[in-house]
């Protein structure tokens, strides 16, 4: 497999068929997919199967016990999205590596806040 250029984190996914969907689209596109448990369903999950089960096997996927987990094992760059921000996604250039974190608001940063959409640091309001 090739390395990714972009690795996208679910924090706490809840929907199985958007996190199918997701990760048909990392599949289709070589992106990396991090989930962060806790999961809101099982992998094997009939929806999840319907939406991107399929393809599981061309993932390159890793799976971490929480959020601290996550930032222990991965030093960034971080862009953190919610719907609360200022800054345009598209306005953003990422660089190889870069990690699109997307989740439960207020859970983002190591310092409990979710930033801007996106911001390479983790800037609370």
């Amino acid at each position: 497999m090739c390395k990714p250029t972009l690795n996208i984190v679910l924090v706490e996914p809840e929907i199985p068929q958007n996190t199918g969907n997701i990760a048909r689209t990392c599949a289709a596109t070589g992106a990396r997919l991090h989930l962060v448990e806790p999961l809101g369903f099982r992998i094997d999950d009939r929806k999840l199967k319907r939406a991107g089960l399929d393809y599981w096997h061309l993932l390159d996927i890793t799976y971490y016990k929480d959020l601290n987990d996550f930032l222990e094992k991965n030093a960034g760059p971080f862009f953190f999205f919610t719907t609360k921000g200022t800054h345009i996604h598209s306005d953003m250039t990422y660089p190889d590596g870069a990690y699109l974190v997307f989740g439960k608001g207020r859970r983002g940063c190591p310092n409990g806040c979710f930033t801007t959409i996106p911001t390479p640091a983790c800037v609370c309001r």
